[in-house]
């Protein structure tokens, strides 16, 4: 059994969507990132990072529990865990990591600094310096989802088979409309987003937590 820690944001559901794609058994617990329940001494010993998600696998390397964190790791651990979705080839594996880099080092960052100065920022900062910062992450998230649809428009997913890779940018994509861009724009990525959205397991795992 593995015990999952999270809540309804796109990192989340990187991981809900990979455990419900690989069939494991998990409980969902849902973390209060609003009421900053992911500061609580009892989840920093899960996550020192104090972020979600994080999954504690009851049943991990010689049977014994195992906490894991980072979404990066995670999906790597369960994918490894399942012996499914890195690819099945030494060159699509390859592939799949370079895409997985790609979506938890630049895509998914810039998307959270896009929500950054477009939610709070203004708040307490000028108007210049808002409209600058805005400007600078929505532009960087455009060049990011045009190197995914770059890829998109030759190959139906960012590795040769469909791998950890699609499952940690596919939420990403899925607030298209909230961050901003239209998939109109990406004609790549918008047949690849459909395709995905198919899926069941895709399906159950966006809506963890309920």
């Amino acid at each position: 059994m593995i015990d999952l820690y999270t809540t309804s944001t796109p990192n989340g559901r990187k991981v809900s969507i990979l455990l419900e794609e690989a069939g494991f058994d998990y409980t969902t617990h849902v973390v209060n990132i609003r009421a900053g329940e992911q500061h609580d001494p009892d989840y920093r010993a899960i996550n020192p990072n104090e972020k979600i998600p994080a999954i504690i696998d009851q049943d991990g390397p010689a049977g014994k529990p195992i906490r894991v964190f980072e979404t990066g790791a995670i999906m790597q651990y369960l994918a490894e865990k399942s012996g499914r979705f890195m690819g099945n080839d030494a060159v699509t594996k390859l592939e799949c990591q370079q895409w997985l880099s790609l979506v938890t080092t630049g895509l998914a960052p810039t998307i959270v600094q896009v929500f950054y100065w477009s939610q709070h920022a203004p708040k307490a900062t000028s108007e210049e310096v808002v409209t600058f910062g805005q400007q600078r992450y929505s532009d960087e998230m455009r060049r990011l989802v045009g190197v995914l649809d770059f890829r998109l428009r030759e190959y139906e997913y960012l590795a040769k088979t469909y791998t950890i890779a699609d499952m940690a940018a596919y939420p990403w994509i899925a607030r298209h409309e909230f961050f901003g861009f239209s998939l109109d724009d990406f004609v790549g990525v918008r047949n690849w987003y459909n395709r995905l959205s198919k899926r069941a397991a895709i399906q159950h795992g966006m809506q963890v937590p309920s």
